[in-house]
């Protein structure tokens, strides 16, 4: 894990995604920070300056990039705090503490699959971006808004990516039906699946892999307050597949044992 920082940086944009007249899904562009490497999979702690007493917790995002030009957050707005992150304007200062908690395993020669379900594509942008054989990536996507609401161009450069949008409960049981023929597919290839999405998805996604007996990694989307370990408000249960003895069926907080999991290594409640 890399050292985290906590800094104030600067809004240099806010890109809407979508052909709606109110977007739902922002790329959030912030000035460069002090740490310019990471692990796809690690997250921010965000909280602009501007908050008052009324939002006195920091919100968690997926690092989608992070470098020298900028730093950059995929953000869906699903409540009061990600909607007032959505009216940030240039200029505007946000605190930022990161980069936090265990990126996905990068294994260069492996057969890698990216399952991602809605804004679980955001970690995935930078993983395409730096893995050093994206020939050997490819990503099965299942979203619900239009695909033009996710930031799948720049991928669709390095991997290859199939999308699958929900618009009828039937569309979720071909979609289903897609990710067991693939995870299937990967694991005759003894390769490694990589997940990242709502709940509901990932335990989908920890059956199959179970099931296939493919080796997967599940990026747990958890509500957190401090990012760090301190609160203990984002706890998952281990499993008998933890590897620390004495800590089985055990409350690991996800922001510092996670986000990122073995799919064997924890309980989805």
């Amino acid at each position: 894990m890399l050292a985290s920082h906590f800094v104030e940086l600067t809004v240099l944009d806010l890109i809407p995604f979508g052909r709606e007249s109110t977007p739902q899904t922002f790329a959030l562009h912030l000035s460069p920070p002090p740490w310019k490497n990471y692990t796809p999979g690690q997250f921010v702690m965000l909280r602009p300056a501007s908050w008052g007493s009324e939002f006195p917790w920091a919100r968690p995002f997926s690092i989608s990039r992070a470098g020298e030009i900028d730093l950059v957050c995929f953000i869906q707005v699903a409540g009061r705090g990600t909607a007032r992150l959505a009216g940030l304007k240039a200029g505007d200062a946000v605190h930022v503490w990161g980069p936090l908690g265990n990126g996905f395993v990068v294994e260069a020669d492996s057969p890698t699959l990216l399952l991602a379900g809605g804004v679980g594509i955001a970690p995935f942008i930078g993983y395409a971006q730096k893995h050093p054989k994206p020939r050997n990536v490819s990503m099965l996507f299942g979203h619900r808004a239009p695909l033009d609401c996710y930031p799948v161009d720049s991928m669709n450069e390095r991997i290859e990516l199939n999308s699958m949008q929900e618009n009828e409960p039937a569309d979720l049981d071909r979609f289903i039906a897609a990710l067991r023929a693939r995870m299937e597919e990967y694991a005759g290839k003894s390769g490694l699946a990589l997940a990242c999405g709502p709940l509901a998805f990932l335990r989908t996604v920890q059956q199959l892999a179970a099931q296939t007996g493919l080796r997967t990694q599940l990026s747990l989307e958890s509500r957190m307050a401090c990012g760090v370990g301190a609160c203990l408000g984002c706890v998952a249960t281990t499993t008998d597949a933890w590897p620390v003895p004495g800590k089985t069926h055990w409350p690991v907080q996800t922001c510092n044992h996670g986000p990122v999991f073995w799919a064997n290594h924890v309980l989805l409640d």
